[in-house]
């Protein structure tokens, strides 16, 4: 789905007040599905210490209705980290999501903060469009099983690896990229069957490759688990593989493809 721009509805504001953080954690719980017993995502008591020593809790409004939620963390010399942003499900696609994201940056901006950083899951093939594309962060990490296991309804059986992406509070300037057709396809589905072959051998990869992402990872969870772990285990080979043998992620077509670009600074592994 594509995020619309904010034509000015969305109203984003910082959370001091404790009723309206229990509101926001009722948000949250809503869109990660979190049961009994389930650990939430960002607890009342983590948003009210965080916001009373200065850290960056907010919630996205139409009108007087609560629609999003975002908090993040600021490490000393480092960027914001935006540990959880979640917009209520049916509403996605409004500009919520980004009238979020801009206020995070415009926050750190005025903290004298140079960046905005997040994680993703680099399966969800809107979120990378969303990230890479329409904002332009900037990969700066594949991490594997980051989170551990996590038991809510979005992640519950699944691997939680993660991106870890950085976000200029100054814009940068966007990457001048090749055609499509000029990345070789590392890991990609079979048209018939949609089984996903995985990356192999990265120090025989040439300079451009890509990598591709299921149309909908969140369904095929739902309906072949074991396809999915496959997908997990075949991105994980392609991007983790490719950055620790001196690829870059250099951008996100909308069709479904991470492109790669050969540098000479490969990541730890």
């Amino acid at each position: 789905m594509t995020e619309s721009p904010n034509d000015g509805s969305v109203e984003v504001r910082l959370l001091t007040d404790i009723e309206e953080m229990r509101a926001a954690d009722t948000l949250l719980r809503e869109v990660w599905g979190v049961g009994p017993g389930d650990d939430p995502p960002f607890t009342v008591d983590t948003m009210r210490a965080l916001s009373h020593t200065g850290g960056y809790v907010a919630a996205a409004f139409l009108g007087d209705e609560m629609v999003g939620v975002a908090g993040g963390f600021h490490a000393i010399s480092g960027p914001l980290h935006s540990h959880v942003a979640g917009v209520r499900p049916g509403l996605q696609g409004r500009g919520i999501g980004l009238a979020m994201k801009e206020h995070q940056r415009q926050w750190a901006g005025e903290q004298g903060i140079a960046s905005v950083s997040w994680t993703y899951d680099p399966l969800i093939r809107r979120n990378a469009w969303f990230n890479l594309g329409r904002l332009g962060a900037r990969v700066v990490d594949y991490m594997p099983e980051f989170y551990g296991v996590i038991t809510d309804s979005i992640n519950a059986g699944d691997l939680t690896d993660r991106v870890y992406v950085d976000w200029p509070v100054v814009e940068a300037p966007a990457l001048e990229l090749s055609p499509l057709e000029s990345f070789e396809a590392v890991v990609r589905s079979d048209v018939t069957s949609g089984a996903v072959s995985p990356a192999e051998n990265p120090e025989s990869w040439p300079d451009l490759v890509r990598c591709a992402v299921p149309e909908d990872i969140e369904s095929l969870r739902r309906t072949d688990p074991g396809a999915a772990r496959e997908w997990r285990l075949a991105l994980r080979a392609g991007l983790h593989g490719g950055m620790t043998h001196g690829f870059e992620v250099v951008g996100f077509d909308r069709s479904g493809w991470y492109l790669m670009a050969r540098t000479d600074d490969p990541k730890e592994g």
